[in-house]
């Protein structure tokens, strides 16, 4: 059974969304307890905005993705961009449980450094196949170049 477009864009989101789901296993104790006895920088958000950024950001990230596996997943070039966009959401994930679960911001930090290496990686890549799936990428990387900053300043001011 071939199913038809909009239900593969659904799919991408949900797997994406996922990812983010899993997240949440590490986050939600953490808030309330670790997280909020640290130091903050000045520019730290209020905690409730993370959410809703974030499951944006993956919405974006799946439909992205999906424009980039209509242009044919048997081509070469999409392989390699998919196979780069699946390292960033690998990084992406344990980014989480190594800052939140294990509270080891220095580790996590150089994860997200890897991770927003990744993602312009991933942008390159899908720059070449789709303009419009590489765009939709532009606000997790500024997303995640904040986060670099609010990961390093809590790193370093705890």
């Amino acid at each position: 059974m071939k199913l038809p477009n909009p239900i593969k864009a659904i799919l991408f989101i949900i797997g994406c969304e996922a990812a983010g789901i899993f997240g949440t296993i590490f986050t939600m104790p953490s808030i309330t307890s670790w997280y909020s006895t640290l130091t903050k920088p000045a520019l730290n958000p209020p905690n409730w905005i993370f959410g809703p950024v974030w499951t944006t950001l993956y919405a974006l990230m799946g439909i992205s993705a999906f424009l980039i596996w209509q242009k044919g997943f048997e081509k070469k070039e999409v392989k390699k961009a998919l196979a780069v966009f699946l390292l960033q959401l690998v990084l992406n994930m344990i980014w989480t449980p190594v800052f939140f679960g294990l509270h080891n911001t220095g580790v996590a930090y150089g994860i997200i450094v890897a991770l927003w290496i990744s993602i312009i990686w991933t942008i390159i890549k899908f720059y070449k196949i789709n303009r419009l799936a590489a765009y939709l990428l532009i606000p997790y990387l500024l997303w995640v170049s904040f986060a670099s900053y609010l990961n390093y300043s809590i790193w370093t001011l705890n």
